[in-house]
């Protein structure tokens, strides 16, 4: 029987902790212990992109991280972008432009364009395909998927510039 080791992360902003196994990786770890089941193991190997997580601020393959190293870190799930009262504009943009078809992929696709917006807020479709080329989506919703990171740059863009002019207006009457 393997040792057990507990560690402590924070996942989705709150304090959490887990006994997980020395070989045990992120993806196993995170439906065991927390329901997490958005995170999902497709291809055992950081091919596919279906267990995207964050991981202090940065995407990793959750099939390929050893739970044991997330201990001290900030793990980001795709239940952290949003909530359900709430979506993230890049959740909301897949599913104004339905972004997937079977579901199975999504969570992967949009934390990687989560990230790919962060770093560039107005890609094209090149650099989307570029960004996103570790994702794969078995139904081959790319036409979509792509249209979604457009639309959610858009709602970003738009909600800087509104927070813009909200902090002048403060500044112009206070």
């Amino acid at each position: 029987m393997a040792e057990y080791k507990t560690i402590r992360f924070r996942l989705n902003g709150r304090p959490v902790e887990l006994a997980v196994q020395p070989h045990e990786n992120l993806v196993e770890a995170l439906r065991r212990g927390f329901q997490m089941y958005s995170v999902r193991e497709s291809c055992g190997q950081g091919l596919c992109g279906c267990c995207t997580v964050y991981v202090n601020g940065k995407a990793v393959s959750g099939c390929l991280y050893l739970a044991a190293l997330v201990d001290g870190c900030d793990v980001q799930t795709v239940e952290g972008l949003g909530t359900l009262q709430q979506l993230s504009p890049v959740q909301e943009a897949f599913i104004e432009c339905e972004g997937f078809q079977c579901g199975f992929c999504t969570p992967g696709m949009i934390m990687m364009a989560t990230q790919l917006l962060q770093e560039n807020p107005n890609p094209t479709d090149e650099e989307i395909k570029h960004y996103m080329s570790g994702n794969l989506c078995r139904c081959a919703a790319y036409p979509e998927i792509i249209a979604a990171v457009h639309r959610a740059a858009e709602k970003l863009r738009a909600s800087k510039e509104t927070d813009a002019a909200a902090d002048k207006a403060a500044t112009v009457a206070g």
